[in-house]
């Protein structure tokens, strides 16, 4: 269980997170969302421990991050699996290599075979066989999000982090990805959080949501919840992002 306690953060004048409260329970997914620059992202690197609140605490499993050791941090954040908006691979690196990185740079000591062994496993997990040798200038942006994926899972995570994992994606692309990440959430009971203004991809992926607004969680609840919600606040946010879907 991770738990969020009237987490704030500001970057100079500008306040971000004003006092965030949320649960996210073991093996749930949750999606987060709210207008660009309400500060999902930010909320994501609380919860991974790479930035640390000014006022409050995020636990993971009750243990406090700003009062874990330098190596207890390490450990906690090797349960992290990490997807982001970019897909964020090395370009003079081939896909095999992108994937290794966390098992090598974090001293996993499995051996060379191992290492293909579980590259392979993990790139047929995303549909994306016998890719290794190719670089990121090779695949299209789907396929760099899967192969981002499989870097992610390659540590065998407890819980897996997606910053806008359909960005920049087709519809058709968009929804094969919501599909992969339902599926894996199923097949390994990880908990998975996604940050997201993609409301199609909230329907498909997440069993609970969370709005983010004025550095705030001003909703949390099913999607069924959101949508069918008579509040002010919620209704413009769903219109505005449908509008730019059409755009």
């Amino acid at each position: 269980m991770i738990t969020i306690n009237n987490v704030h953060k500001s970057f100079g004048d500008k306040q971000v997170l004003r006092g965030v409260d949320l649960t996210i329970n073991e093996g749930e997914t949750l999606a987060i969302i709210g207008r660009s620059g309400c500060g999902k992202s930010v909320l994501l690197k609380h919860i991974v421990g790479l930035l640390f609140p000014e006022q409050g605490y995020v636990t993971i499993e009750n243990k406090r991050l700003d009062q874990a050791s330098p190596a207890e941090l390490y450990s906690i954040r090797r349960r992290f699996g990490f997807l982001f908006q970019g897909a964020a691979l090395f370009d003079s690196m081939t896909v095999e290599e992108n994937i290794s990185l966390p098992i090598i740079e974090n001293n996993y000591n499995f051996t060379s075979a191992e290492i293909k062994k579980n590259i392979a496993e993990k790139l047929d997990w995303v549909g994306m066989p016998g890719v290794e040798k190719l670089k990121p200038s090779e695949l299209s942006g789907g396929m760099k999000k899967r192969v981002s994926l499989a870097r992610a899972l390659i540590t065998s995570p407890d819980y897996i982090l997606y910053d806008e994992p359909t960005t920049g994606l087709d519809p058709i692309m968009s929804n094969a990805i919501d599909e992969l990440i339902r599926e894996l959430a199923e097949a390994l009971n990880v908990t998975s959080i996604v940050v997201t203004h993609d409301m199609l991809s909230v329907k498909n992926v997440a069993q609970r949501v969370a709005m983010l607004n004025d550095g705030k969680i001003y909703f949390t609840g099913t999607p069924e919840e959101l949508e069918n919600s008579k509040d002010e606040v919620i209704f413009d946010f769903i219109l505005r992002t449908k509008e730019n879907v059409e755009k």
